[in-house]
């Protein structure tokens, strides 16, 4: 009986001692190759909570800081080890350069030129721009880099990536128009995936029916693109050229199935220095390998918008509904 009640207290000690993660989200390893990437003992850690949507998280090495978009409250966050979550930039999307918006009009994707100024993907502006301060010390005064197609306004951009060459990929769905395909404020009617250089805008493709998170390959000869409509749940690659055209574009993989089922939909991704993918999608972090085999999933408890690697790639932030979580990966 002595041993029993032992044993019990120990469980129960244990079980206090569990760390926040057990309830966020689990490791579902689906292929032995995961083993490189993320250890077996690896928690998912809450860092910080309370937002209306987290999305686009960007490591800012220079700053020694992560900051991210909570887009229905207009605002950018920053979080580092010592303080944990603070405001760095609001407004973020919408500064009331258009009439007046209700929606989520913040800032979504964020990203880097290759100068180090941060670039927004602004729902509010209904377009991309740079920050005109330096990352230290940011203000709300910007500067497009693509504002229309062919005069028109874009829907919302959404997501952004750039390669070494300069060039601004980005893409363009109707989630933050407030009444996104009804509203009398559309001025494109497709969804388009664009680049844009040197100030010129130019469509690479309108066949892509909710197009969201956007990220290159190593080498900047293949692009990937998540597409979150529920109808067709899945990720796409486009092959360039050498002057960033798309020359073939395939089927990377297929989630429509198990989206029906789990939260979520593919939205913003990642590639590490490997090829290995990171990608938001339903149930959480799927993880493919650089042919779209899946390596295994970060399962999560709510619905998730992005991820975003450290600049050694040792640590994976992601950004699921009103949390904002850290998973450490294998050193």
């Amino acid at each position: 009986m002595k041993h029993t009640i032992f044993l019990l207290l120990l469980l129960s000690t244990a079980a206090c001692k569990q760390p926040e993660s057990s309830n966020i989200g689990i490791i579902e390893r689906i292929d032995p190759a995961l083993d490189a990437l993320i250890e077996p003992d690896a928690t998912v850690e809450k860092l910080a909570d309370g937002f209306k949507w987290s999305e686009g998280p960007l490591w800012l090495e220079s700053e020694k800081m992560l900051i991210f978009s909570d887009v229905p409250a207009n605002t950018i966050y920053k979080w580092t080890e010592e303080k944990g979550k603070e405001v760095y930039l609001k407004p973020s999307g919408y500064t009331g350069i258009n009439s007046p918006y209700s929606g989520e009009e913040g800032s979504n994707g964020l990203t880097l030129t290759n100068d180090g100024k941060l670039v927004l993907c602004q729902h509010g502006d209904r377009r991309i721009s740079v920050m005109d301060a330096p990352l230290g010390s940011p203000i709300s005064k910007f500067t497009p880099l693509a504002d229309n197609y062919e005069g028109k306004k874009f829907n919302s951009p959404n997501d952004a990536v750039i390669s070494k060459s300069g060039t601004l990929f980005f893409t363009d769905p109707p989630y933050g128009l407030p009444n996104k395909e009804s509203d009398s404020t559309k001025e494109i009617p497709f969804h388009g995936v664009f680049k844009s250089k040197d100030g010129k805008v130019t469509l690479l493709t309108d066949s892509v029916t909710r197009p969201n998170g956007i990220a290159l390959f190593p080498g900047d000869k293949r692009l990937i693109v998540a597409n979150s409509d529920p109808d067709k749940a899945v990720w796409y690659t486009f092959d360039l050229s050498d002057k960033d055209s798309i020359t073939r574009g395939s089927l990377f993989y297929d989630a429509t199935a198990i989206g029906k089922t789990e939260k979520g939909s593919p939205d913003g991704l990642k590639i590490d220095a490997q090829g290995n993918v990171f990608a938001s999608g339903p149930g959480g972090i799927w993880i493919f390998n650089s042919e779209g085999k899946v390596l295994g999933k970060i399962k999560l408890t709510e619905p998730t918008a992005n991820c975003a690697f450290s600049a050694d790639g040792k640590t994976l932030y992601i950004t699921s509904n009103m949390n904002l979580l850290r998973l450490k990966m294998r050193s």
